[in-house]
């Protein structure tokens, strides 16, 4: 049974719902550290923007105008991040940024995760 994924405008709002079969809808599920499974990783990837990646990790890379508009982001994902009190791995190189989404104290991708790669990518929607 997985999770599935509808992007909003906001993290919180990030509907994640547990199929119950037959076609009706799920039960809302709470946003906590839910350890996902392959096929709602999947699912969830298919609604973020650039996402790939599996059950360890989700990951996007991007490239940016300019290392100073990279660099931009970059903050802007870390006042997100500290706000959820959730901290992707980030790789800077010139202005290409690569993002990683993992709750390492989990052992894999949750809910968590796919919150912060949906604030991560109305960061980078903003920036170009």
């Amino acid at each position: 049974m997985g999770h599935r994924y509808k992007r909003t405008d906001r993290w919180s709002d990030i509907l994640i719902t547990v199929g119950t079969g037959g076609g009706h809808p799920g039960t809302k599920v709470g946003l906590m550290g839910d350890l996902l499974d392959a096929d709602s990783v999947r699912s969830a990837v298919a609604v973020l923007d650039g996402w790939e990646g599996g059950t360890d990790a989700i990951v996007r890379t991007v490239g940016l105008r300019s290392f100073p508009a990279a660099i931009a982001v970059v903050d802007r994902v870390a006042k997100v991040a500290e706000e959820m009190d959730h901290h992707p791995d980030i790789d800077i190189r010139w202005r290409t940024l690569t993002f990683r989404c993992v709750t390492h104290s989990a052992g894999g991708v949750t809910t968590r995760d796919i919150a912060l790669a949906n604030r991560i990518d109305r960061i980078l929607a903003d920036a170009s």
